[in-house]
């Protein structure tokens, strides 16, 4: 079991569900990238089985990355719920190993074992002993210091996902204990995200501690399962796919699902990472991250709310699904087929989910409306111009007109 988390005021639970909020957020690129580098087709050396099974495999990464983009909603709506804004900040990748605690190391990596292995790392239940990943333990132990005085929110090292929502849990019920329910909970059922617009079931209002308890036993019951059964949870997904990849291995050791895909960076943050020279593949990783700022635009200003109408809140909900699968999928599937460049032969490129130093947040709907058609626009101009250059995927014609019909659509 890890350590306890400690939430004494409204300040470290804001605090917390904003790391909460972090880890989702990073979790859910992992596996899209992951999902982004499987095969696509026989001409790519599988047979007509072996992509039956990749397809299968594809489908249920992108499954549970989708379910993460809830979890990512519910912290926010629990965020929300208590009088904070919401989240969609992170570092990027690769982030640095002391932003969470030891146990949790964040990487992105192509379909494999590794991968898998470190699927399973991050999702096994809380007080499950499961060895790390080669290359990827935890980083040092658990400091031992002093809390300070309380008035400041500080680091908690939770072991699992799980250990940290099982904190967040005790914070809710501690606060409204301290507090009072009608306190603790002054957000208001108008500024939360529900099934309505993104069509998840799941996705429900939290307005008291009823609501917030059951927000977190959903997020705990998809990743490691409902008190320790994780049959169908995300744990027990990928130790289904791990257990039938070792085996189609064990068949066939050339068996190679995957691309040879690295994440590959325009301005590299380190010279330890991977540089794209190709102008071409250059140009796409760039048209997937800007397209990648302006869903995270999108959902901040769903959830701000603010002068928001309902005409507005499905039009951005609807803009947001429709971003994610005919934008940021596309590109990224494409992107792992194109070259890195000249100094790393056979070696293509994924999505590095590059962020940048911009506030996300639009809190005036006419300003918002303004600035999403015109940012869409040029995304739309910029597909149109990579559209142009010689042999040009197919793709990036169709995610023009997409892009310029979603800025309409916004305006």
């Amino acid at each position: 079991m890890g350590n306890p988390i400690r939430i004494g005021n409204r300040e470290d639970l804001i605090f917390i569900l904003s790391e909460a909020s972090t880890l989702e957020h990073m979790v859910m690129c992992e596996y899209l990238f992951a999902a982004f580098s499987l095969k696509r087709g026989t001409g790519e050396g599988l047979t007509s089985d072996q992509l039956k099974t990749v397809t299968k495999w594809e489908r249920v990464i992108s499954d549970v990355a989708t379910q993460e983009m809830l979890h990512l909603s519910l912290v926010n709506n629990m965020l929300t719920a208590i009088g904070a804004a919401p989240y969609f900040g992170r570092p990027n990748f690769p982030h640095p190993s002391n932003y969470f605690p030891p146990s949790i190391q964040l990487v992105l990596l192509p379909f494999g074992e590794e991968a898998l292995r470190q699927f399973l790392y991050l999702e096994r239940p809380d007080g499950m002993a499961i060895e790390g990943v080669p290359g990827w333990e935890a980083i040092g132990a658990l400091p031992e210091k002093e809390r300070g005085t309380g008035i400041v929110p500080e680091q908690q090292y939770f072991s699992t996902i799980g250990n940290l929502y099982r904190g967040i849990e005790n914070g809710f019920s501690n606060l409204v204990k301290k507090y009072g329910e009608k306190r603790v909970f002054i957000g208001g059922s108008e500024a939360q995200a529900t099934s309505e617009y993104f069509g998840w079931p799941k996705l429900t209002p939290v307005t008291d501690l009823k609501t917030a308890t059951e927000a977190v036993e959903a997020i705990v019951t998809e990743g490691e399962g409902a008190r320790g059964d994780w049959t169908n949870a995300h744990f027990g997904k990928f130790l289904g796919i791990l257990n039938e990849y070792m085996e189609m291995k064990k068949q066939n050791a050339d068996f190679a699902p995957a691309r040879p895909v690295v994440p590959a960076y325009v301005r590299p943050p380190t010279d330890a990472e991977a540089q794209i020279t190709d102008p071409l593949t250059g140009g796409v990783a760039d048209l997937f991250n800007a397209t990648y700022s302006v869903v995270l635009t999108v959902l901040s200003r769903f959830f701000t709310r603010g002068d928001a109408t309902t005409e507005e809140l499905r039009k951005l909900s609807d803009a947001a699904v429709q971003l994610m699968t005919n934008i940021i999928k596309p590109l990224g599937v494409l992107l792992t087929t194109l070259p890195v460049g000249h100094h790393l032969p056979g070696i293509t490129a994924g999505p590095s989910f590059e962020m940048y130093r911009r506030p996300y947040l639009l809190p005036r709907r006419e300003e918002a409306r303004l600035i999403l058609h015109e940012r869409l626009t040029e995304l739309s101009d910029d597909a149109a111009r990579l559209a142009g250059s010689p042999s040009v995927p197919r793709e990036l014609r169709v995610i023009e007109v997409t892009l310029r019909e979603l800025a309409i659509f916004l305006s």
